[in-house]
């Protein structure tokens, strides 16, 4: 029987050669795809990060639309290019590996829970041996990966057994046992977790009902309103010693940012305003723990800082609204009692803008002259107050002194009516309060600490569009309370507020409720 020759080595070679060059030509048009995405994703970041920054300083509803557009557009992007890498990775596997850069890669963390899976090899060596104990275990290898468990519910069932005395017919019964919401069926930790998810991670209620109907539990949208009003109702007493702490300092950080509030009747929305007073005493080694006390009003008129400051001393960071300025005027007789400290990156900002806009000389050199200022406060952060004192005293104030100067010679050479004019101005109606930080260790160049904590409203807004009432404000205004306060003391501000709520529901007295107090509470500890 005849067969068919068998191919010459030599034919199986050139074979394979061809098969690698065309593999080759593969990767490289892929590595090509690849580095146009990359190229793609950096200049859409770019973008982002310009509109974020007009965003916070302009709070514009089309902005934050394009802005969502961009992060999607992004995210799409990123998946398309992951989705290539692993399909290029797939092709790569059979050719020549190409010397690579091992990545860096962060250790995961300790305080998460270990599940160890024992890959045991086939005991059969080449002798025979198929004892285990025979062998000597010279090490071992571990892989550590990441994964997630899907969030459970469980029930907890609270069990009353009845016992009667024959002797004398006496029934006896434990009592009913404490929960947030009385007659209720959340438990603390998921009543916290509802609060959260609103006012924190920005779900609004009926997204939160359908999250919960796939874990198999149907909870009407009207019943979480209904945990979530018993929720603020408990926590509004811690809510308010906070607030009474954050401003018994003698400084605090103010900003204000809007929300929509639902208008019946009216077919339409009217604007009110969240404030928070901060206090954070880290950057001067200061005493005390850090706040942030949250209040809402129907409106931005300068009454409602001024109510909500009534019994405040001290110095006062805030931007330039007119608001404050009745705050820091004369009482009578007496002298005043609030010293406004003005935010130098409000400055900065400005004439960022312009540079951004026009690349003015003049613009770059101001900028220039604040970084440098700005510099001399990074080496000194977290330094005790007097440190920082004599630092800025022998430093920036003689920078801040030669910036005043020139931005004064600058302005009589504008023109009043130019951007560039008008932002030195700002800072110029402003000097005294813009100097104030000089005078005292404790205080900031600028106001950044209260404009970070509202970017969560800021973000969150955006996806439960308003709040339902004036009530509906304060609501949140308490939960973003106690939420940051905790953040700011280094709490999970779920696992706390589950924590506070199961202590009050079962006793806590008001008393007492200083224990309760993000920096006084010991998590997991008996109540």
């Amino acid at each position: 029987m005849d067969t068919a020759p068998s191919a010459t080595p030599d034919a199986e070679i050139a074979a394979l050669r061809a098969q690698l060059a065309a593999r080759d030509v593969a990767l490289a048009e892929r590595d090509a795809e690849l580095r146009s995405a990359g190229f793609e994703i950096e200049k859409l970041k770019v973008q982002l990060a310009a509109l974020r920054r007009e965003r916070f300083g302009k709070s514009s509803e089309k902005l934050a639309a394009e802005i969502g557009q961009l992060e999607m557009l992004i995210g799409d992007l990123e998946e398309n290019q992951a989705q290539a890498a692993a399909a290029a990775e797939a092709k790569a596997k059979d050719a020549p590996a190409k010397p690579r850069r091992p990545a860096i890669r962060k250790p995961l963390p300790e305080h998460l829970p270990r599940e160890t899976v024992l890959h045991e090899p086939v005991f059969a060596c080449r002798c025979g041996c198929t004892d285990p104990a025979r062998l000597t275990k010279l090490g071992e290898d571990v892989t550590e990966v990441l994964e997630k468990i899907p969030a459970r519910l469980k029930v907890i069932r609270h069990v009353r057994p009845r016992y009667a005395c024959r002797a004398c017919e006496t029934v006896l019964q434990a009592p009913t046992p404490d929960l947030p919401v009385e007659r209720g069926r959340p438990g603390p930790g998921l009543l916290a977790h509802v609060l959260i998810s609103k006012y924190c991670d920005g779900l609004p209620l009926y997204r939160l009902s359908g999250i919960l109907a796939r874990e198999g539990v149907e909870i009407e949208r009207q019943t979480l309103a209904d945990w979530v009003g018993r929720g603020a109702w408990w926590l509004r007493p811690l809510a308010e010693a906070i607030g009474k702490y954050a401003l018994a300092h003698g400084i605090i950080w103010t900003d204000d940012t809007p929300i929509a509030v639902l208008a019946p009747g009216r077919g339409r929305t009217r604007e009110g305003r969240f404030w928070v007073y901060a206090f954070d005493p880290r950057p001067w080694q200061g005493e005390g723990k850090p706040a942030a006390f949250y209040q809402y009003s129907p409106d931005r008129k300068g009454e409602r800082p001024r109510g909500h400051l009534e019994d405040f001393k001290g110095w006062l960071h805030a931007d330039g609204y007119a608001g404050y300025d009745a705050l820091t005027q004369p009482r009578g007789n007496q002298p005043p009692q609030i010293t406004h400290v003005a935010c130098m990156a409000h400055v900065r900002r400005k004439l960022f803008d312009v540079f951004e806009g026009t690349k003015s000389p003049l613009a770059e050199e101001a900028l220039r002259r604040i970084a440098a200022l700005y510099a001399i406060e990074a080496a000194i952060n977290g330094k005790p107050a007097a440190q920082r004192l004599a630092v800025r005293q022998a430093s920036s104030k003689p920078l801040l002194d030669d910036l005043h100067g020139w931005l004064r010679e600058q302005r009589r050479r504008l023109s009043g009516k130019s951007t560039l004019g008008k932002a030195m101005q700002y800072a110029l109606n402003r000097w005294d309060e813009l100097a104030h930080y000089v005078e005292d260790g404790r205080l900031s160049i600028d106001n950044n600490l209260s404009e970070r904590l509202l970017r969560g409203v800021a973000v969150t807004r955006k996806n439960f569009l308003f709040v339902g009432s004036d009530e509906g404000g304060r609501r949140a205004a308490i939960i973003y309370t106690i939420a940051e306060t905790a953040k700011l003391n280094g709490l999970n501000p779920e696992a706390y507020i589950a924590a506070v709520l199961d202590r009050m529901a079962r006793g806590h007295t008001i008393d007492k409720l200083d224990e309760l107090l993000p920096w006084n509470i010991k998590l997991g500890a008996a109540p």
